[in-house]
């Protein structure tokens, strides 16, 4: 793949597939999207479909205001280019403001989530602002790197309430009962997709410092955050 072309907020990309086949002949070549179209249409060929694929690709690119060119020689393979042209976005001024607005540089965050695409999304926004973050799979090694990092290390712990070989509620209590002074004061922020009062409360019972319910907007989460370190 390669930038093409980049002019008057267009970016356009070609992308160039070859292969080593059988290669098609400058007959074939001329129906190649035709609709069923197929060069080799004997009971014994291995090559096997409907000749409904290239019409098809053809018909999504066209409809991305992109081409496809195909060249090809029987016995030595084909090469197709494919060019789209792109709509290059604006700079999402929102989230600019967000991280201006909730200053979270320089925090080093615990987050316990047990969902490997969830960590992986608020890993990524949090860093982004500028936090470091340390994913946690479940309560329980949540636990393990609050422990064996030394007292001052995290921020703030991002703590999943439902998860698998200790859960949230557990995990915290097993937080505050260390022995250790940022045992009893490091913020614990629960998320849970649970936003009944008494859920909450039950998160707050357990030692948490503030609840978020799911599905959250990443400007909460930085809001929370900031308000529970005091920056």
């Amino acid at each position: 793949m390669e930038a093409a072309d980049v002019h008057d907020g267009i970016c356009t990309y070609r992308w160039t597939i070859s292969d080593t086949g059988i290669g098609m002949s400058p007959e074939f070549l001329s129906h190649i999207f035709d609709p069923f179209s197929q060069e080799k249409t004997d009971a014994r060929s291995v090559y096997q479909g409907t000749g409904l694929g290239m019409a098809i690709a053809r018909g999504l690119i066209e409809q991305m205001n992109g081409s496809i060119e195909v060249t090809s020689q029987v016995g030595v393979g084909s090469v197709f280019v494919i060019t789209i042209p792109f709509e290059i976005a604006q700079e999402q001024k929102k989230d600019k403001e967000i991280a201006e607005k909730y200053d979270i540089r320089g925090l080093h965050l615990l987050a316990a989530e047990d969902n490997e695409l969830n960590a992986e999304i608020v890993e990524m926004l949090l860093t982004d602002d500028g936090a470091k973050v340390t994913v946690a799979k479940n309560g329980r090694q949540a636990v393990e790197h609050f422990e064996s990092n030394p007292p001052g290390t995290f921020d703030a712990i991002l703590m999943d309430v439902m998860m698998p070989v200790m859960d949230g509620i557990a995990a915290t209590k097993a937080i505050r009962a260390m022995d250790r002074l940022d045992a009893k004061t490091i913020p614990i922020i629960a998320m849970t997709a649970n936003a009944f009062e008494e859920d909450a409360k039950r998160c707050l019972a357990a030692g948490m410092t503030a609840h978020l319910a799911k599905p959250f907007q990443i400007e909460d989460v930085e809001k929370t955050i900031v308000e529970c370190c005091g920056k």
